[in-house]
């Protein structure tokens, strides 16, 4: 870090989220600035870390945000911009272009953002991914509902998670569904259903290279959670299992495929009935559900910190992967239909971390042995459904 002024880093916000980026931030001697909406203004931010919090009505008018940090760039040189949630990824990209900062630009930001050009740039290269068409042309279209069979999966190109996401059985219901979205249908992709087992890696890069990487398996596919109900849960994969390896020569083909020079990742692949793997998406970001804390857990690696060290080293401090562990973790995780869960009926000695958040129950465990695991998350996904379980349906688009 130069000598002359501490690195000024930028943080945009439109959730609550990243607190440990910017602790991590701030022990690297950085100034920190938060842009985050006024309704966050109260939020639990870890204000000792923070320089100065600035707020807007929301950071979705992403004019309005260029004007307003270009108005703050003339009394503060910004040297990071970095975006804390999947929302503000493509405007964090949009000022560090208008700005000239370093950092991911519009171009690499599409692979990580756009479900359209993510599957399309990975299949140019080789990997493979479910058949998909453009929601564009008509007679393309046809094609592809002719040849491929339903069901069908309709996602918008620009969401995270399961929202927006519905499942088409015929062709009739495609048609009607178009009918509803108007100039809106460029904005979508039809995917091929492939039913099986869903993983996520979440990675750590730096000058194109993973230097870490961990595999996990959901219980049940996040779609269906969503949009079905029941009980969230991750675990770490069994390390130097057939399908761990593939998975970990599928992140590295894929990252250098999308072309991400640094940063921290959440890919995620699904393994079809046939035994192949497909990759379904990525994200440039820490992965959701509170999955940082899993990772954490097994291998004693804070993703939010080490991209905060990854965002903040320079030439004379470069980055340094730290020591990790390769233990097992997981994660049971639902909505409650109690306001503020009691969980304290769970007192295994594996639990290392325990949601605190209003309507929501959620517990990591963590073990050398992956079995012991396995078994916890079996008996807490079956005791959270009887104890806490609450269902909403999934929305079209987020709320805070």
């Amino acid at each position: 870090m130069s000598e002359k002024r501490p690195l000024t880093v930028l943080c945009l916000a439109s959730y609550e989220k990243g607190e440990d980026f910017i602790r991590e931030c701030k022990r690297q001697g950085c100034r920190v600035l938060l842009l985050t909406v006024e309704k966050l203004a109260q939020a639990a931010w870890p204000r000792e870390s923070i320089d100065e919090v600035r707020l807007m009505p929301d950071l979705t008018q992403r004019l309005e945000v260029i004007y307003a940090v270009s108005y703050l760039a003339r009394s503060q040189a910004i040297d990071r911009i970095v975006p804390l949630d999947e929302y503000d990824v493509e405007t964090a990209a949009a000022l560090r272009e208008h700005l000239r900062i370093p950092g991911m630009g519009e171009t690499t930001v599409r692979y990580f953002r756009d479900k359209l050009a993510m599957r399309m740039q990975a299949g140019e290269k080789g990997i493979l991914v479910p058949e998909f068409v453009h929601v564009l042309n008509y007679d393309r279209l046809r094609e592809y509902l002719a040849r491929v069979p339903p069901p069908w999966i309709f996602k918008p190109r620009s969401e995270a998670a399961a929202m927006g996401i519905k499942k088409v059985h015929h062709q009739e219901e495609f048609w009607r569904l178009l009918d509803t979205l108007g100039d809106q249908q460029s904005f979508f992709l039809l995917e091929q259903f492939v039913p099986g087992d869903v993983f996520h890696v979440d990675a750590i890069v730096n000058d194109r290279e993973v230097l870490f990487a961990v595999a996990h398996q959901y219980g049940q596919p996040p779609w269906n959670v969503a949009h079905e109900g029941g009980v969230f849960t991750t675990r770490t994969l069994l390390r130097e299992s057939a399908d761990e390896q593939t998975l970990q020569v599928l992140n590295r083909e894929l990252i250098r495929a999308l072309g991400l020079l640094r940063g921290v990742t959440h890919s995620e692949f699904i393994k079809g009935h046939d035994g192949r793997f497909y990759f379904l998406e990525t994200a440039a970001r820490v992965g959701g559900a509170n999955i940082v804390n899993v990772v954490e857990a097994a291998t004693g690696i804070n993703l939010w910190a080490e991209w905060a060290k990854l965002e903040t080293a320079t030439g004379e401090h470069h980055y340094q992967l730290p020591e990790h562990r390769h233990d097992y973790a997981g994660i049971a995780l639902s909505l409650a239909r109690q306001e503020h869960p009691d969980t304290s009926a769970y007192q295994d000695p594996e639990i290392v971390w325990r949601m605190d958040k209003r309507h929501h129950a959620g517990l990591v465990v963590a073990s050398p042995d992956p079995e012991r695991v396995q078994s916890l998350l079996d008996d807490y996904r079956q005791r959270f459904q009887v104890d806490f379980l609450a269902t909403l349906p999934v929305p079209d688009k987020p709320t805070s």
